[in-house]
């Protein structure tokens, strides 16, 4: 019995440390990802309670769970990708740039939750900066005196 454990152990070893080799090129860029997700629930639950809407914690945690997941396939698919074509330079280029849309996206969703807890009317698209005609990422929509 004890040698079969030893055996599961051993082979439970080799099989994670394969999978940290290959996770270890983009381990800051997923936690920082991990970061943002979270900053986006808490920003959209505030949000959320400015808004009058009531708080479901299960639709909240479901949702937050389902991007992590979502982004860790995406992460994991370009990173197969990037070792499935060889990594030029020894940076993984790919997964690189996977990561900078998702945050992108999560940017996006942060501010968008932040402004509307602070009540400022304000569209904000942080792919914008990538473009040659604007640097506005964020649009603040100013309100007429007349509806105030």
């Amino acid at each position: 019995m004890e040698q079969e454990r030893n055996v599961v152990n051993g082979a439970m070893t080799v099989a994670l440390a394969d999978w940290l080799n290959y996770l270890e090129p983009i381990k800051w860029l997923a936690l920082c990802g991990i970061i943002l997700v979270f900053c986006d629930l808490r920003f959209g639950v505030m949000a959320a309670k400015v808004r009058g809407e009531k708080i479901r914690k299960s639709r909240a945690m479901r949702r937050t769970i389902n991007k992590l997941v979502d982004y860790t396939c995406w992460i994991l698919l370009s990173v197969g990708i990037e070792f499935a074509f060889g990594m030029s330079l020894h940076i993984p280029l790919i997964p690189v740039f996977v990561m900078l849309v998702i945050y992108g996206i999560e940017l996006n969703s942060v501010f968008q939750n932040y402004f509307d807890y602070r009540g400022i009317n304000a569209k904000v698209n942080i792919f914008n900066w990538f473009k040659k005609k604007s640097i506005d990422i964020i649009e603040v929509e100013e309100k007429d005196k007349k509806e105030e």
